[in-house]
């Protein structure tokens, strides 16, 4: 069964003035959507072709033949993630539970805003800035191009994505004010909330 470009949770305008709509159209109609149409040609009349997506990942993993499967794969992960990651509306207040995990793990909410930005202004190219837990802890990582937490071990929380086209229409070069935007007006907490929780 062929992989399908997922909805968006929201109206491509949903994000605005943070995201704009131009820039949703692009990033999900044309990137996202590359990733899939790209992903279904190579696993076509090939085992992955049923597999679950994180499956595929998981095998394809550390395989130089099969860097192009995980490339896709990751990308359509990641991107279907990184929408489900923010929300219109967003930023506000943190659900208990997640709030209280981050002030232990950072030393305050605003810590871990602080590593979080470090995190993806650091990400030298392409890439992404996630909050994950891994051994009992939460912490900020960057992954670079289609790599992801999945493929370290480590429960994805949140992320955001860096590569340029996620942000360079409306923010250009500057990339912390993106990451800033994010954090603030942007960030679904409940979405971060329940994957801690599952």
């Amino acid at each position: 069964m062929a992989f399908e470009l997922p909805p968006l949770p929201y109206s491509r305008d949903a994000l605005a003035p943070a995201i704009s709509e131009k820039t949703m159209g692009f990033h999900y109609d044309k990137h996202h959507q590359a990733y899939v149409t790209n992903l279904n040609n190579l696993v076509k009349g090939k085992p992955e072709e049923s597999m679950k997506l994180e499956a595929i990942i998981t095998a394809a993993q550390g395989d130089p033949a099969k860097a192009g499967l995980f490339n896709n794969a990751g990308q359509v992960w990641n991107h279907t993630f990184f929408w489900n990651s923010m929300k219109k509306g967003g930023g506000g207040s943190i659900p208990p539970e997640l709030e209280k995990r981050l002030v232990s793990d950072f030393g305050s909410v605003d810590g871990f805003k602080d590593e979080f930005v470090q995190a993806g202004t650091t990400q030298f190219g392409s890439g992404w800035a996630w909050l994950v837990e891994e051994g009992g802890r939460l912490k900020t990582v960057k992954t670079a191009n289609a790599d992801l937490p999945l493929a370290h071990g480590q429960k994805a929380l949140l992320t955001c994505d860096v590569w340029e086209h996620a942000y360079y229409l409306d923010y250009q070069n500057r990339r912390p004010d993106f990451l800033k935007a994010f954090l603030a007006e942007l960030v679904n907490w409940d979405f971060a909330a329940k994957n801690l929780a599952g």
